[in-house]
């Protein structure tokens, strides 16, 4: 009796391939060839799968995305139960720091899709340039509830800080990528940054 394919894991193990060529040499060098060796099948089988290269980038993306979701539930899991707005917003924002290796690799194709975004209309297009106003819009929400509930220092704007969490945490993250900070210095920033936003460090 023939083996049962089961496509969507072998759409799921494509698109760690390509994650995995990404994260090495950079999303625009990862050719579907070069995706399809990493795989160990063949051409066809990824062509059969992403008939384009648009179409593997664009479930990549999905894939990255559903996988960040997965690691930022696994550290609430580790926080306890019921973890408070603090903790929820520490495990969104260190998660998608490069300190070890799923997020250097997070880090680095999230950012590799933004910048092929900038100049190609396929990827403009998609719901990825909405991400980001989606983890704004989250952030914003938990904030909000924090200071309703009289845990975040008096004065506190949750736009404009989940705006300034958002972006610090980005450039915390190239700046381990490039060397200039270790990972351990960027969270240190991180926390910094929630110390003056809550009035206890207690999730």
């Amino acid at each position: 009796m023939p083996k049962r394919v089961d496509h969507a894991e072998r759409r799921a193990e494509i698109a760690e391939a390509l994650l995995r060529v990404a994260g090495r040499r950079g999303l625009h060098a990862a050719r579907m060839r070069d995706v399809a060796a990493e795989a160990g099948v063949s051409l066809r089988l990824v062509q059969y799968y992403f008939d384009t290269k648009e179409k593997l980038l664009l479930y990549g993306l999905e894939h990255l995305t559903e996988r960040f979701g997965e690691r930022v539930a696994a550290r609430l899991r580790a926080a306890g139960d019921n973890p408070g707005p603090r903790a929820v917003i520490e495990a969104i924002l260190t998660t998608s720091l490069p300190t070890d290796e799923a997020g250097r690799t997070f880090h680095l194709v999230y950012t590799s899709y933004a910048i092929l975004a900038v100049t190609d209309e396929a990827l403009a297009s998609q719901p990825f340039i909405r991400s980001p106003e989606a983890a704004e819009d989250q952030l914003t929400d938990l904030l909000s509830k924090a200071r309703d509930a009289n845990l975040t220092h008096p004065g506190t704007d949750p736009r404009l800080e989940a705006t300034t969490l958002l972006a610090l945490a980005a450039g915390l993250g190239t700046s381990i990528l490039v060397g200039q900070r270790s990972p351990e210095s960027a969270v240190a920033v991180l926390e910094r940054q929630l110390d003056r936003i809550f009035r206890e460090r207690a999730s």
